[in-house]
């Protein structure tokens, strides 16, 4: 199995990397602290100097008899040893931590320093007991007890801030002595602050209680002795083994990995999550902690290194599982340090504490936190394919159950009807091949037996992934050239059915790394930003799978268009190979973009595209975020925005490539980032533009356009019952902007309240309508208009907890101001009936002046702590390109409560009137854009004038910046 060894770091456990495609290095052995030999080469230091038990127990001595002849009681002879003990407790892993401290990749040592710590506490609690709580010289046979580590403490593996789970184990029914043993025992721990999991059993409780509860009998399998009566212990693990391991394997491997899917669904389904879980997220220590319990279960291994000496691993294989163990060891210490508690999420704020303390550094075009969580996915990669070799080790067995029948007999005849072909064969179900001499003759069956497992449907077999791992130098050069290794990759990519599994498959055994080298820099390339939820990587599998999944019509509900767009027929060549590439150039100082652009023009080629398809793939790439940004950062009402990107795009076809591949860039993000929001913008810029470039309804003057609209609100208002002259008084009182900006339905809210709003300077109307099409509330206000307005509704909108996304204000030529707001609650989708009432009374509370949105949104502005190391530089841009008559000012800077409320504050204090805002947000990144005039009605183009704004923005974004805390 290949090994995804990431670039060298500084300290003990990084390995030099091997580039993809070259010759495989073994993985060096573990180093002599790991070995063990002795428990000072197991732990992080010498064991003395974590705790000395004879000086322990000396002093225990001492005040014990102290205690005894002051006459106190069992309770303060309790109380009294209670103290030596916490000391000697807190000293040792003051000890562990500073060792740690001074070697920050030792994690594993840590590990069973904490275990071998707790272990010697654990002893003497007892011995307090037996010696000074509940003597007793001659115990009975049935006072017969033993003390046992369970669970992760009986694997002599312990976190910082774990449990202490015990088993005390009796020989028959408690007796009142050893009740009460237990009891005191328990105490003193409590005493030290340790958090105690126990359970007081004989061997026949285990028995019964581990046949029927799987979890009981998983802690069983891992118990340990550590202080009493041996015998006990011995007699309980002969008995196990005899009356319940040896009988039960193939229920205990269906239950185990029933509670890995079960887990892994739970945390989120996938092992590229930005923010994993370490301990029980895929790829995390649970699945190799998962693989031990069923090794130990089905082959009685006593360690992981038997696996080898069993067949099940190979040596390699099994470098792989210390190295992934020792990592996530290190990573879960330091995680647990940090937070202070038991805490398994490696949150955003985390990562950057850990990177730093792991001692990862800056490069440029990738952070060093970005580095330290490609080396974690690498090494839960590696997590993942050991997890495959074993389970089909266990098929072959007959311990697990193998693919249904269906499955089988399908890879056998193929979906056409025709057995597997060329070298291959079947083997439990799975593809593979012979023997290695089919790779290493001819390297393009590394490439055949991939599409060879698409056609048929079958699985590839465990030995020949070995095989293709051990391989990988082949794919050169040469194979990368070969037209006939082309032809099979785009065949798998573009015309197999299912292009997520070769991909996949290809990936986490780094053959498409091999096969694109450029691939290999952004496999497991995380983006440190709370935007994109997956690895770079996992992301751009995902978006060449939802583009198969609308090709195969699954997703006209989501993407009508986009569906549409394919049914009639594009380049799906270039469509597929552009989405394969267009994050490509990540992780490089440059603009990815640009790079991405360059990398197509040297392998579109290669895999047997012609200049005009290159050309294409190229151009998409370039331009693969340009539909986005012009959609969601600019007022596309604007017939001088679609000009502009109509120019840029030039051909239909262009446009409706650029729509599918930014539909499934946007949806392959995460979940809950493609929304009804985005969709509505994508397709009417879709739409504008197809106009634009066709000489549609785009094509008309402004003039015909504004006539058009009059005309439309005058239809309304005529079935709303208005008369001629009313709805000539309407007209009358708007400008242009307010007919070319917003809709003939919103034109007839505005005119419904002012008919109803009385004619008094401090009233005004407001409608809150949900506009499903769009997972908004659309809020319109009708209110005599004056300076700051707008800053005033964002306040109280912001009051509200409302998320502003777009918003247009005009004027009346009788002085009021129409304000739309189309805004989301905190889950991105329209606010619940319920909730309006309470979003109406804070608007108007704000309105009236009863809240003072200043200073009631101070306490709302901390910042989380997960988001807390998020540093986002603040840019403000002036154009006066994209709007004939505005300036645009954008603002990119760290979003939160308030911000836009804050911008609109300052642009108010500078004299700017605010026509348009549009709100766009990135995770932790907002960027606020303005569409606005000066005092004059005039664009903005003086420097000074500019200069003095972006001064009064950045200071506003500075003031008011939030405090980091838990808020």
């Amino acid at each position: 199995m290949a090994s995804r060894k990431p670039a060298p770091e500084p300290g003990p456990a990084p390995r030099a990397a091997a580039a993809r495609g070259a010759p495989r290095r073994r993985m060096a052995p573990p180093s002599p602290e790991d070995q063990g030999g002795g428990t000072d080469g197991m732990l992080v230091r010498p064991a003395a100097e974590i705790l000395d038990p004879a000086a322990v127990l000396a002093r225990l001595t001492e005040v014990a008899a102290a205690a005894q002849a002051e006459g106190k009681g069992r309770d303060g002879v309790r109380a009294a040893c209670a103290e030596p003990l916490r000391d000697a407790l807190d000293a040792g892993h003051a000890a562990i931590r500073e060792a740690l401290d001074a070697r920050p990749w030792a994690g594993a040592s840590t590990s069973r320093s904490i275990a071998w710590l707790t272990d010697e506490v654990v002893r003497l609690a007892l011995e307090v007991g037996l010696r000074w709580l509940h003597p007793n010289p001659n115990p009975t046979e049935g006072e017969r007890l033993a003390v046992l580590a369970v669970g992760g403490y009986g694997r002599f593996e312990m976190a910082p801030y774990s449990d202490v789970d015990l088993l005390f184990l009796t020989h028959w029914k408690q007796t009142p002595w050893v009740e009460s043993l237990v009891e005191s025992v328990l105490y003193l721990l409590w005493d030290l602050r340790m958090k105690v999991g126990h359970s007081t059993r004989t061997a026949d409780d285990c028995l019964r209680l581990g046949k029927s509860d799987v979890t009981i009998r998983t802690s069983l399998l891992e118990q340990r002795f550590i202080s009493g009566d041996r015998r006990l212990a011995e007699d309980l693990q002969d008995r196990l083994w005899d009356e319940l391991f040896s009988r039960t394997g193939s229920e205990f491997v269906e239950a185990k990995l029933d509670e890995r899917a079960v887990r892994h669904q739970r945390h989120g389904g996938s092992r590229y999550v930005v923010e994993p879980n370490v301990k029980e997220g895929k790829g995390g220590l649970r699945d190799l902690q998962t693989l031990w319990w069923i090794a130990k279960y089905l082959y009685h291994a006593r360690s992981p290194s038997d696996l080898v000496e069993k067949g099940v691993f190979s040596p390699d294989e099994m470098a792989v599982f210390s190295e992934a163990e020792a990592f996530l060891w290190t990573v879960r210490c330091h995680l647990h340090y940090l937070s202070g508690r038991a805490n398994e999420q490696l949150s955003f704020d985390m990562q950057v504490e850990v990177a730093r303390r792991l001692t990862f550094e800056d490069r440029p075009g990738q952070s060093a936190v970005e580095r330290f969580m490609q080396r974690y996915f690498q090494h839960a990669t590696a997590v993942g394919e050991l997890t495959r070799v074993f389970l089909a080790a266990l098929e072959a067995r007959h311990v697990k159950k193998r693919p249904s029948l269906g499955g089988i007999v399908k890879a056998f005849r193929g979906a056409g009807g025709r057995s597997s072909s060329g070298p291959f064969q079947m083997l439990d179900g799975r593809l593979t091949v012979p023997d290695e001499s089919v790779i290493v003759d001819d390297p393009l069956n590394i490439l055949r037996l991939f599409d060879e497992g698409l056609r048929t449907g079958a699985l590839i077999h465990p030995n020949a992934m070995r095989m293709i791992a051990a391989n990988l130098d082949l794919v050169d050069d040469t194979l990368r050239a070969n037209p006939i290794a082309n032809r099979i990759f785009l065949h798998m990519l573009v015309d197999s059915g299912d292009p997520e599994r070769a991909l996949r498959r290809m990936n986490e055994l780094g053959v498409l790394g091999a096969f694109i080298p450029e691939w290999g820099r952004i496999h497991a390339m995380m983006q440190f930003n709370m935007y994109h939820h997956y690895t770079v990587d996992e992301h751009t599998i995902r978006a060449v799978s939802i583009l198969n999944g609308i090709e195969r019509g699954r997703l006209v509900e989501d993407l009508p268009v986009a569906s549409g767009i394919l049914e009639q027929g594009v380049d799906r060549t270039s469509l597929y190979v552009a989405l394969l590439l267009h994050d490509i150039g990540k992780g490089q100082e440059r603009d990815h973009s640009e790079v991405g652009e360059e990398i197509a023009r040297e392998v579109c080629p290669r895999l047997g595209l012609d200049e005009a398809q290159t050309d294409t793939v190229a151009w998409l790439i370039r331009h693969h975020l340009l539909m986005s940004d012009v959609a969601q950062k600019r007022d596309i009402s604007d017939p001088v925005t679609v000009r502009a990107f109509a120019d840029e795009v030039r051909t239909p076809s262009r446009l409706n490539l650029l729509l599918v591949l930014t539909a499934c860039d946007i949806m392959a993000v995460g979940p809950g980032v493609w929304n009804n929001w985005k969709a509505q913008l994508l397709r009417t810029l879709h739409r504008r533009t197809r106009e634009a470039l066709t000489g549609g309804a785009g094509g008309l003057s402004g003039v015909d356009r504004l006539r058009e609209a009059q005309d439309a609100l005058r239809a309304a208002l005529t079935e709303d019952g208005w008369t001629e002259a009313e709805i000539e008084r309407e007209i009358d009182r708007h400008y242009a902007p307010f007919f070319l900006s917003t809709t003939t339905e919103t034109q007839r809210i505005f005119a419904r309240l002012a008919r109803e709003t009385p004619d008094d300077p401090s009233a005004f109307g407001a409608d809150f309508t949900q506009d499903e099409s769009r997972d908004a509330t659309r809020v319109c206000f009708h209110i005599a208009d004056h300076p700051g307005l707008f800053s005033r509704l964002a306040g109280a909108l912001a009051l509200a907890g409302a998320d502003v996304k777009d918003a247009r204000i005009t004027t009346t030529s009788d002085g009021y101001a129409h304000s739309v707001f189309w805004i989301q609650d905190g889950d991105g989708s329209t606010y619940e009936t319920a909730r309006l009432d309470r979003l109406q009374t804070m608007v108007r509370r704000a309105l009236m002046g009863e809240v003072v949105a200043r200073e009631a949104l101070k306490p709302k502005r901390k910042v989380k702590k997960r988001e807390s190391k998020f540093k986002l530089a603040t840019h403000v841009i002036f154009d006066n390109h994209s709007s004939d008559i505005y300036t645009v000012i954008e603002v990119d800077t760290r979003d939160r409560v308030g911000l836009l409320y804050d911008l609109t504050r300052a642009l108010a204090a500078a004299n700017i009137s605010i026509h348009s805002a549009i709100i766009a947000t990135y995770g932790e990144q907002a960027v606020d854009v303005f569409y606005v005039k000066d005092l004059f009605g005039l664009k903005i183009t003086s420097a000074g004038k500019m200069k003095t704004i972006e001064t009064r923005l950045r200071a506003a974004i500075e003031a008011a910046a939030p405090e980091d805390g838990e808020g």
